[in-house]
């Protein structure tokens, strides 16, 4: 029976820990000590007898954002389904870290609001404990559980290209921070995991192999964040977020606010194309007491700010389909943002980066030649990368300024999204199994089931008690 795009991710994103590991390679090298580099040395340790991560930013070693991740200082979510997954390959990793200082907020902390509308909230039996912090925070407590592994060892440097030996990549070359020269490093397996500025594509093409085709979505975000001290006396709200969809009539844009680590709220509003939030502290306190719900106002008006008023653009939403190559080189891996990266306001990008990594370890597990490409496991990627695409960018379609490009059954999958989406504000079932897909703990054909859509259909033209 050939398995469903559904089965395959409930299958990827499974929480149970794999215990079918064995050793099949001498050396694996990650290029990229993000999250997903640290997600994919942490499986490569069960098959390799030495990992090697090779970063550019000697701040990865600290909780300090990364100048190679400028949107680092920004709001970031881990979604239930990445939290999940880092439980999976750290055990206790959350409990470690909200001792560490993470924030659990309750449940009667947390306000969603679309349109202006407060939308309904899910229990936490249906989507997990809650686990909020600044990105650097999480990563410098996903670097530490890494490298507590024997096997993995961090090395600063700048990767300056793959060696080709026959049809597969055998060794990547690298500049040592602070030192002169080249480097070059065997390796049995090669993951890349620079993120969007991934040069991957130009070393193939030199080396004579085709090119993955980019897809472009251009969403044109506008970020800015400020962190403000918390003080209950000033705001009772751990996690508030806000949209306006420009179906509502309204300009569209975005907020958020977390309560992180440090006893400090992380502010956001976000805005499209020409509307762009600037640095100036007063207009960031205006757009949140105009633009957002009592909260935002509440913190900007009365909190006290810590630090400057911070901004970050993001052009587009983009993805490389490697597994559409007719040829690909052996012993070469791709994850996280340099397969795919999303619109960072439905904070895909963290989660996928986990489920990435248990792609890769379905893929090992599975007992494949590393002499061959790995096509089973850009197979599986492409699963992970389809879910986090619909639901981003179908939502992104909306925006006057975005022309394309339009996926195959954009008009149905949107018509049954958003009467899921209405229905749901009036259903707790239905509103659990819409939160269980924008959060990625399931696949979002989860919504096309037909007594999903029945139920829908019952909530929005007959609505019962």
């Amino acid at each position: 029976m050939v398995e469903s795009a559904a089965q395959r991710y409930a299958r990827i994103s499974t929480a149970e820990r794999p215990a079918d590991t064995r050793v099949m390679m001498r050396r694996a090298i990650v290029l990229g000590a993000s999250m997903a580099g640290l997600m994919a040395a942490r499986v490569l340790s069960d098959h390799a007898d030495e990992v090697l991560v090779i970063e550019r930013d000697d701040s990865a070693d600290s909780a300090l954002p990364r100048p190679g991740v400028p949107q680092g200082t920004q709001v970031h979510a881990l979604l239930p389904a990445g939290q999940a997954q880092l439980d999976r390959w750290f055990p206790g990793f959350t409990a470690e870290v909200v001792a560490a200082g993470a924030v659990d907020p309750p449940p009667t902390g947390v306000q969603t609001f679309v349109n202006g509308i407060r939308r309904p909230a899910s229990p936490r039996e249906t989507l997990g404990q809650a686990l909020v912090s600044t990105r650097p925070f999480l990563e410098s407590q996903v670097r530490r559980r890494t490298l507590e592994i024997g096997n993995i060892k961090l090395v600063h440097g700048r990767a300056d290209g793959l060696d080709f030996t026959g049809d597969r990549v055998t060794a990547v070359r690298y500049h040592p921070t602070g030192e002169d020269g080249i480097v070059t490093e065997v390796a049995d397996l090669v993951v890349d995991a620079t993120g969007r500025s991934s040069r991957l594509s130009d070393w193939l093409g030199a080396a004579g192999w085709p090119r993955p085709a980019l897809t472009r979505m251009p969403i044109k975000l506008n970020y800015a964040t400020a962190l403000f001290k918390r003080d209950p006396a000033v705001c009772d709200v751990w996690v508030s977020v806000a949209q306006t969809q420009p179906s509502s009539g309204q300009t569209a844009r975005m907020g958020g606010v977390l309560a992180v680590e440090d006893d400090r709220w992380l502010v956001l509003v976000a805005g499209y194309a020409d509307d762009r939030p600037s640095r100036d502290v007063e207009e960031f306190r205006t757009r949140c007491r105009e633009d957002f719900p009592p909260a935002f106002g509440q913190i900007a008006d009365r909190g006290e700010l810590v630090g400057e008023v911070i901004t970050y653009h993001q052009a587009d939403s983009r993805r490389r389909d490697y597994d559409r190559l007719e040829r690909f080189p052996a012993g070469l891996i791709v994850a996280g943002d340099a397969v795919a990266s999303f619109n960072p306001i439905y904070g895909q990008g963290m989660t996928s980066a986990t489920l990435h990594a248990s792609c890769l370890s379905a893929y090992l597990r599975s007992g494949p030649s590393l002499d061959e490409p790995a096509r089973e496991y850009f197979e599986q990627v492409r699963v992970v990368v389809d879910a986090a695409w619909q639901v981003s960018t179908f939502a992104d379609l909306e925006l006057p300024h975005v022309n394309g490009p339009f996926p195959r059954g954009y008009r149905l999958v949107k018509w049954f999204s958003d009467l899921i989406f209405q229905a749901a504000a009036h259903d707790n079932r239905l509103n659990d199994q819409f939160n269980r897909v924008t959060t990625m703990l399931d696949h979002p054909t989860a919504l096309a089931r037909p007594l999903t859509l029945l139920r829908a259909l019952r909530r929005t033209y007959l609505p019962v008690g």
